[in-house]
């Protein structure tokens, strides 16, 4: 499937542009394509009858099939573009997801909206200029939706971070997010220590080694938990790795680190 749908689209975009194609090549394009969603729509069917015969709702038991016939990392990416557009909704009416009564919001999207909007900025003006030099009107069109549709998802990457904060929880919880990529929980009692430690680590935007993890937000993190026992940290494309220490990135990290404090998540904790 990660072959056909992409020559596929290739395919379409030569037809629209006026691209001699051979017919037989489209014939067997075409033939390709049926083939491969015939096989996984009796992929699907065959794992959904499995679990209906474990005893499943039908609900379930499409949800069982669906996890069985397509990756975990193609689920967590359509899953991500669908969060993404939510999130945009989300911005606009300032409704922010995951925040409950007496919870503590500590954001996060502020540090990075400078490079955000940056980027937002040049795509604007290459799409100004695309529509300027290139002469050819399908060429034209396919690099105006692209570039259209990389605006959106840009600024709704922004919307996810902006309405999905990190939460100290009113029990002394913590959860720390970035965007729809990340949710990391942290449930109360587990925070041994927490302190405000400006932190420039290169690389990744996630990183998990020997225990540690790092989650960087224009560069930096800002505030160090450990913890007493490891938690789960779900990797974007869907890798499990164990924490102990959790460094991330707050606006204001003297005020994350003082709401954990005061809602009794943290047996000892330094304002820096």
């Amino acid at each position: 499937m990660l072959t056909v749908v992409p020559a596929e689209l290739a395919l379409v975009v030569c037809l629209a542009a006026g691209v001699a194609v051979p017919v037989p090549l489209v014939v067997f394009a075409e033939v390709l394509v049926g083939c491969a969603l015939g096989a996984e729509a009796v992929t699907v069917a065959r794992l959904w009858r499995r679990a209906r015969g474990r005893g499943l709702g039908r609900r379930e038991a499409a949800r069982a099939a669906v996890r069985g016939a397509v990756p975990a990392p193609v689920r967590r990416l359509v899953a991500h573009e669908l969060l993404v557009m939510a999130s945009l909704a989300r911005w606009v009416v300032r409704r922010p997801h995951g925040v409950g009564a007496g919870d503590t919001v500590a954001g996060y999207a502020a540090g990075q909206a400078p490079l955000v909007y940056g980027l937002l900025f040049v795509t604007v003006v290459e799409t100004v200029g695309m529509a300027v030099l290139l002469p050819w009107p399908v060429v034209h069109l396919v690099v105006l939706v692209l570039d259209g549709w990389g605006a959106v998802m840009l600024l709704g990457l922004h919307a996810a971070c902006a309405v999905r904060p990190h939460v100290v929880g009113a029990d002394g919880s913590l959860r720390v997010r970035y965007g729809a990529l990340v949710d990391v929980r942290v449930p109360a009692g587990l925070i041994v220590s927490a302190r405000v430690e400006h932190r420039f680590p290169s690389g990744r935007l996630l990183r998990v080694a020997d225990g540690v993890m790092e989650l960087v937000v224009g560069g930096r993190t800002t505030v160090t938990v450990e913890l007493d026992t490891p938690v789960e940290v779900v990797r974007p494309l869907g890798g499990r790795e164990r924490a102990r220490v959790v460094r991330f990135c707050a606006d204001d990290p003297r005020a994350t680190v003082a709401a954990l404090r005061e809602a009794g998540g943290v047996r000892t904790a330094s304002a820096g």
